[in-house]
């Protein structure tokens, strides 16, 4: 599909709260499905963080998703039919999301886009009920269990599996001794990796010290948490965090001149991190990516410069952020795409099947080691990630396709 011309691709709209659908009408469904042959428009709804907690990866994020919703609907959309996007910003809040997400339901929807770990799992068990294949921005492990989560999928390496990859970098960049600090998101985001950091320690019998610390909010500095660091003796900061914290960090680290070494998880290993920081401060921090950044020149970056180009987007705005967006739902719309093929009518079950069943999924090379393919035991979607390192202001791979 990457093969069409994407000349007619419509202009990007940033709105927290918009409908995306080139077709006219209100293209709703009684909640039991569309015919397989029907040309009514496919809602999905989406669960958006652009003024909260999390919106500075948050935002761009949804404005990749919704800009994949753009290309798509204007190359003919899923087998002929539009995609309708209905897109909100709950301001991580989970009762928020809990709110959006009952309207989506009384609004049709088929499939939802969250966003954080609290509010996706607080929402597993409904999306379970209600049967709505469920893709967020949270990649916590327990998503990937179709026994626990039977309707949630999780695109990428899952939080956990992106600590183990850190952990053995880490023991092999240290000569196989040293201290770990993790310091993360106080919330269940924050904390989702931590406990099977510290029990992948003792599987691997890696002499390595790990301790975690909450990162407090609205801090103007970390000075304080990184005094704890170095009472531990740690060299190595492992962050499962956003962007704007941890370049926080990093700033500190190279004011006081401390010899420790930043890497990032997937939600502050990013083009933000070394922008808010400055590329001095970055200078030699690890970022742990699943999704390939545009300086990394996969083929899979291709449709999107060709988007960019015809919108008219600056480039430099186009981070691993927006990418990862973007192809979270292409992931999703190949799952809608082959429900149709198979003749099934369009409806959270049949999706989930078609999900679980069509195989994997080609981003060319930006996911992880290019596919994304889920199974009825398994809705872990890839085990591996790229790593890179801030290099004069870039995200430089190190390493692609690295896995635990």
């Amino acid at each position: 599909m990457f093969g069409k011309t994407r000349a007619a691709a419509v202009a990007l709209a940033a709105a927290s709260a918009l409908v995306l659908s080139a077709c006219g009408g209100d293209g709703g469904d009684s909640g039991d499905g569309d015919a397989a042959d029907s040309d009514e428009p496919i809602k999905l709804g989406i669960i958006a963080d652009l003024t909260g907690a999390t919106g500075d990866v948050g935002t761009p994020y949804n404005q990749g998703m919704l800009a994949y919703v753009k290309w798509r609907n204007a190359e003919d959309g899923i087998e002929g039919r539009q995609i309708e996007a209905l897109s909100n910003d709950y301001a991580y809040e989970v009762p928020q999301a809990e709110s959006l997400y009952k309207q989506y339901v009384n609004d049709g929807v088929v499939a939802v886009q969250g966003w954080g770990t609290g509010d996706t799992e607080a929402l597993s068990g409904a999306v379970g009920n209600d049967e709505l294949p469920f893709m967020s921005g949270s990649f916590a492990e327990p998503l990937t269990d179709p026994e626990e989560a039977p309707y949630n999928f999780v695109v990428a390496p899952t939080y956990s599996d992106q600590m183990r990859i850190a952990l053995n970098w880490i023991n092999e960049d240290s000569g196989g001794s040293g201290e770990v600090a993790v310091f993360h998101h106080d919330s269940p985001f924050g904390e989702a990796p931590v406990g099977d950091g510290g029990d992948w320690v003792s599987e691997k019998g890696y002499d390595l010290g790990y301790q975690a610390y909450p990162m407090p909010g609205g801090q103007a500095n970390y000075v304080g948490l990184l005094s704890q660091a170095q009472s531990q003796g740690a060299k190595y900061i492992v962050i499962q965090n956003v962007a704007s914290p941890a370049a926080l960090v990093a700033k500190d680290i190279a004011a006081q001149g401390l010899d420790m070494k930043i890497i990032c998880l997937n939600w502050c290993g990013n083009e933000l991190f070394i922008d808010s920081a400055g590329a001095e401060a970055a200078e030699g921090h690890i970022l742990i990516q699943p999704f390939a950044p545009m300086s990394a020149e996969k083929e899979g970056h291709d449709v999107i410069n060709d988007y960019i180009e015809a919108e008219g987007i600056d480039p430099a705005t186009v981070g691993a952020s927006w990418v990862q967006g973007w192809y979270v739902m292409h992931v999703m719309a190949e799952g809608m795409a082959a429900t149709i093929a198979d003749g099934n009518e369009m409806t959270g079950p049949n999706l989930r099947e078609a999900l679980e069943t069509m195989g994997g999924v080609d981003t060319g090379g930006v996911v992880g080691d290019g596919t994304v393919e889920f199974s009825a035991d398994s809705h872990r979607g890839s085990t591996s990630t790229g790593i890179y390192q801030a290099q004069d202001g870039m995200m430089v791979e190190l390493e692609a396709g690295a896995t635990p």
